[in-house]
Order: structure tokens, then C-alpha cells, then sequence
């Protein structure tokens, strides 16, 4: 159903849960995989979790994507190694904190800013040579790109600023048959989203994961895998006249 048989994946985020999600489903269509994180040490203990014996064929890559070289350089890696790349998933992201305006630190929202959206900026502008016709680009954005929640001022701004450069890449890339859409989750079960809920639990004085299972509508936390689905669906050519689009995985949150 999925046509990724010899497609070159390359996932940012790759040892996180979402990406790791994500990287299974893709390889399990017959993807070839470059996974991307800060540490290769965080990278070998994911892959060996998730694809045991398989795990050798799978290019691991050390790199900040904040860091124009180093991003640079994991690209003409991926590229030396399967010769192009057919699919770009920008995933890697961090939150920051949650704290009044007069007292967010400028450094926090400088490097949120810089991981989101440098970072998918960066990825797009050096892969994209290496894409042709068919070719996707997947930005992990979040519901929070369609809220304004107080305190938030890092990670919802760069949210906001994905919705922006992903819609901007749409147009400028469609005539080369590159399409360009982005996955907007809501809270997901994993240990990004519990830290956030426990800053956010003692912040409000309540329990972080209530708080936010009662603003769903469906009542609960996502998946990886749920969340996962969403992004393979957008990688393959099932979405073939899709693209500036932000496919809400929320649970209906955002509605």
C-alpha cells in the first residue's frame, strides 16, 4: 500500500519516540534509513531496541541541526551512502519552559527557536538538491500551533513559525513535484510529554496529564505508533495531491 520500497528516508529527532515510531513503519515498507540525533550513543541504544539484527543497516548520524556544517555534512552522508533522498522528516524539537513573559529566559526561547525552526530550515535547504520529483518533507509540528496557552512563549512561537516555513517550502517546491505538508500532534503518551507535564503540574498545582486528557476530546494521550501512522501516510505517494498541509493528530483538541 505504501511505496516506499528503496526510498531514502532521512528522520531528525531519530532516537526520540516519534521518530523512532516513525522509522519503523517506514523501514517495515522497505525504506532505507538515516536516523539523526544529538547523541550517537542515544542513536545506537534506539536502534538496536527497535530493529535488533537490522540495526546495522540503518546509517546512524551524530549532529546538532541548529549547526549549518554538521547538518551539511549529515546530508552528504546520506547521500554518499544511498545516493539521494526521498523523504525528509524534520522531527527533532525540545519545549523549553513555561513562565511569565517578564521572567522567560532569552536564552531558552533563542535555542527552542533554533532547534524547530533553524533546524527544519536548515534540513530542507540542504536536502532538497538531493530530492526530485515525488519526493516529501514531513515537519513535526504540534497542536500548539494552533493555541495561544500562557507562559508558553518559546515552543508555541516555534510551532507557529513551522506552520510558516512549511507553507512557504509547499509553494516554492510543488512545481518541482516536492511536496510539503507537516504532522500537528497532540499530547502523546512518551517521556517528552510527561516533562512537560510534570513542569506544567507544578506550575498549575495539579496533575499535568489530566489536565491535558480533559482538553481532549477523545480523552486521551496519543500514541507513537498513532502518531507514526500519520507521518508514513504523508511520506507516501497515498498523499500524493497533498501538500501545505497540517494533518492534525490531536484527538480532536484543536477543534
Amino acid at each position: 500500500m505504501f511505496d516506499l520500497q528503496g526510498k531514502t528516508c532521512l528522520i531528525t529527532g531519530g532516537a526520540g519516540s516519534l521518530g523512532l515510531a516513525a522509522a519503523r513503519m517506514l523501514h517495515a515498507q522497505g525504506a532505507h534509513l538515516a536516523l539523526v540525533d544529538l547523541h550517537l550513543s542515544d542513536l545506537d541504544e534506539a536502534c538496536e531496541r527497535a530493529f535488533g539484527a537490522e540495526a546495522a543497516g540503518v546509517l546512524r548520524l551524530a549532529c546538532d541541526v541548529t549547526d549549518e556544517a554538521q547538518v551539511r555534512r549529515a546530508v552528504a552522508r546520506t547521500v554518499d551512502r544511498f545516493g539521494r533522498i526521498d523523504v525528509l522528516v524534520s522531527n527533532a524539537g525540545i519545549f523549553g519552559t513555561v513562565a511569565p513573559i517578564e521572567a522567560y529566559p532569552t536564552e531558552v526561547f533563542d535555542s527552542v527557536m533554533a532547534v524547530h525552526v533553524r533546524g527544519a530550515f536548515l534540513l530542507a535547504k540542504h536536502a532538497v538538491p538531493h530530492m526530485g520529483q515525488g519526493g516529501s518533507i514531513v515537519l513535526t509540528s504540534s497542536v500548539a500551533a494552533t493555541r495561544g496557552d500562557p507562559g508558553v512563549y518559546a515552543y508555541i512561537t516555534a510551532k507557529h513559525a513551522l506552520t510558516g516555513l512549511m507553507r512557504v517550502l509547499a509553494k516554492d517546491l510543488a512545481p518541482r513535484g516536492i511536496r510539503v505538508n507537516a504532522i500537528a500532534p497532540g499530547p502523546v503518551d512518551n517521556g517528552f510529554q510527561k516533562a512537560v507535564e510534570d513542569g506544567l503540574g507544578a506550575e498549575i498545582g495539579r496533575d499535568g496529564t489530566e489536565f491535558f486528557n480533559e482538553m481532549i476530546p477523545m480523552g486521551r494521550h496519543g500514541t507513537a505508533d498513532e502518531i507514526a501512522a500519520s507521518i508514513l501516510y504523508l511520506a507516501s505517494s497515498q498523499s500524493g495531491f497533498t501538500t501545505g498541509h497540517a494533518l492534525m493528530a490531536d484527538g480532536g483538541m484543536s477543534v
